[in-house]
């Protein structure tokens, strides 16, 4: 089971009696069905719907552990204070930096995150995003292992499961533009929290159009960054690259209809094949008819 050391990510403790309302009123993740040993993907959006901060999200004693990018910790530290006001809630930054990542596609290796009277012990929490694709990938706080960072980004973009950063820009990707609407980082059940009439609008009206996907060359990829076309028009950009494989974010019903075509697909002067995650149930539009589950 390889387990690979994340540095670059920070952890912030929401704790308090209030901890639980506080954030069910404010990010995407619905909190209240969160698993005692699960962590979910989540945000905090703009009102305009837009990620203005990504993160993993999991319960830590009677609080809720934010795992987030390093260079968004005290931007969102910051901006979660300022939803604070009266409320009975304490922030923090954790001591431990850094997460370490351990996995494997056999569901038997999920058994180890309990202990013999089923309560969570210190190996971690599983990650909701990769469990949808048949891996059980553990999160723990600090460093546990020393793999190659190459390999959870190789596992990462195999199963199309981005990072904001290397595939998509914060500010600039709506949650359903990272496939949030399947992963369990979005919630439509629960009552309002910020952007959340944009988002529960493109659901009902199905106007999601830029999506997830991987991306396969017979050689190796170009850099992160470069645009992938059809015809000379652009589709989508190249996100997280290893060797021949990696992400994009692209116009699905562009993509759909130059394949329904048979015109070729280019990231830069690179001939690329486009699929869509299986576990998110989604296909390629052929016309102008959604894309759908």
């Amino acid at each position: 089971m390889p387990a690979v050391f994340l540095k670059d990510r920070s952890l912030l403790l929401v704790s308090g009696a209030e901890a639980q309302s506080f954030l069910q009123n404010l990010i995407t993740t619905d909190i209240t069905s969160l698993g005692a040993d699960e962590a979910r993907p989540g945000a905090l959006l703009t009102p305009q719907g837009k990620i203005l901060f990504d993160f993993m999200i999991w319960q830590d004693g009677d609080g809720y552990m934010i795992e987030t990018d390093a260079g968004q910790r005290d931007g969102l530290l910051k901006r979660l204070t300022m939803y604070k006001l009266r409320a009975a809630v304490t922030l923090a930054t954790s001591t431990e930096e850094g997460v370490t990542v351990s996995w494997s596609e056999d569901a038997e290796g999920s058994q180890g995150v309990r202990d013999s009277q089923g309560v969570r012990d210190s190996q971690g929490v599983r990650d909701s995003r990769f469990a949808k694709a048949g891996v059980t990938l553990i999160r723990r706080p600090g460093k546990h292992g020393d793999g190659n960072e190459a390999l959870y980004d190789a596992l990462r973009i195999s199963h199309g499961i981005v990072t904001s950063g290397s595939d998509f820009a914060l500010q600039d990707a709506f949650p359903h533009d990272v496939l949030m609407d399947f992963n369990g980082g979005l919630s439509f059940r629960k009552g309002c929290y910020v952007g959340q009439e944009v988002v529960s609008r493109m659901q009902h009206r199905g106007t999601a159009r830029r999506r997830v996907v991987t991306v396969s060359a017979a050689t190796t990829l170009p850099e992160t960054g470069t645009e992938i076309t059809a015809g000379g028009k652009p589709v989508g950009t190249l996100g997280s690259v290893e060797g021949g494989s990696g992400l994009a974010i692209v116009r699905i019903d562009r993509a759909g209809a130059a394949m329904a075509a048979g015109t070729p697909l280019l990231a830069g002067e690179t001939p690329v094949s486009l699929v869509l995650p299986a576990w998110s149930g989604l296909v390629f539009p052929t016309s102008g008819d959604e894309a759908s589950a």
